[in-house]
């Protein structure tokens, strides 16, 4: 097994920078750097990029895959745009603005393509019984966390806020811009009452909070604001549940909002690779669930044109019809 680097993938940057992505470097079978931008160490989509990684560098002949640390998906999809990475994890709500050019990417539309439907994320608001909050607006003069820079979490964030009638740059004693582990420490030192996080469960971060003495994890119920997040932004979001005993302490379902996770390419990368990216990850999705829980929710059945939110890039089109994906 190849080792995973975290380094921003330099040589592939630089050549990014240098020229589009493929108009140098249409030779694909030679020796080549491919960037994964993934997210924070405490959410999913990083140790799934790991596990990605080493699928991709061990079954692609003169291919090298590193995975990146990043702030999220708006982080990734920036890096996406620049050409400073090749393949990136990213909410569809923030694709579908980056698409766009629209809210975090005004003036600056991101040429993103689909290539997979991954699993679900879920919005998870985070705080302990001794605070007392129970709802949404019960966070009103609280300390908060909406999420990293550069986060699809800080964007579905403040969507939550508004639906909730409140606003983020007034109503709050303190609102910090903190990774998921961030956050978890500050509750456990006193200095944060509650935090949002967007990510697979369990998320690690959400767990240790859960499992420390003396704490009773709350996650805060919002299914009730779904309804006008989607009238104003578009049917990108909906309602699930994390299931009661997912976290240590957690006694109760947490209906949420929730919304899909894709792998985005740019438009212009070769089909020939798009299509080897995509058989080496279908053929080792048990090794993806393997790291992390939610690689079993990489299914045939959610490959459809509605959930990846975005056009599809032509290649992966035609790789998920293959394998009998309706795409409807």
């Amino acid at each position: 097994m190849r080792p995973i680097t975290r380094r921003a993938g330099l040589a592939f940057g630089a050549l990014g920078m240098a020229a589009p992505f493929v108009a140098r470097r249409p030779a694909w079978a030679q020796s080549q750097q491919l960037a994964i931008a993934t997210g924070t160490t405490g959410g999913v989509y990083y140790p799934l990029g790991g596990g990605l990684a080493n699928l991709l560098s061990r079954n692609i002949q003169g291919l090298s895959a590193t995975v990146e640390v990043t702030g999220g998906s708006v982080a990734n999809l920036q890096l996406l745009g620049a050409n400073r990475v090749g393949l990136a994890f990213s909410q569809v709500d923030a694709a579908v603005d980056a698409i766009r050019g629209e809210d975090k990417f005004k003036g600056r539309p991101v040429p993103a393509r689909a290539i997979a439907v991954l699993y679900t994320n879920r919005m998870q608001v985070v705080t302990t019984a001794s605070t007392g909050i129970t709802s949404i607006a019960g966070l009103k003069g609280k300390r908060i966390s909406t999420g990293a820079p550069g986060s699809a979490t800080e964007v579905m964030a403040f969507r939550l806020i508004e639906a909730a009638g409140l606003d983020k740059d007034k109503d709050f004693r303190a609102r910090e811009r903190l990774s998921p582990a961030e956050s978890t420490n500050a509750i456990k030192d006193g200095k944060l009452d509650a935090y949002m996080f967007v990510s697979g469960v369990p998320t690690s971060a959400i767990t240790d909070l859960g499992a420390s003495p003396g704490v009773q994890l709350v996650l805060i119920d919002h299914a009730d604001l779904i309804g006008r997040i989607v009238e104003k932004y578009g049917p990108v979001y909906f309602p699930e549940d994390i299931p009661a005993g997912t976290y240590p302490g957690q006694k109760v379902a947490n209906h949420q909002m929730s919304v899909a996770n894709v792998l985005a390419v740019r438009e212009d990368m070769p089909a020939e690779l798009v299509t080897k990216l995509l058989t080496v990850a279908w053929d080792g999705r048990e090794d993806l669930a393997r790291t992390h829980a939610e690689g079993r929710n990489f299914k045939l059945e959610g490959q459809k044109t509605a959930a990846a939110g975005i056009p599809w890039h032509p290649a992966a089109e035609a790789f998920w019809k293959s394998k009998g994906a309706t795409l409807a």
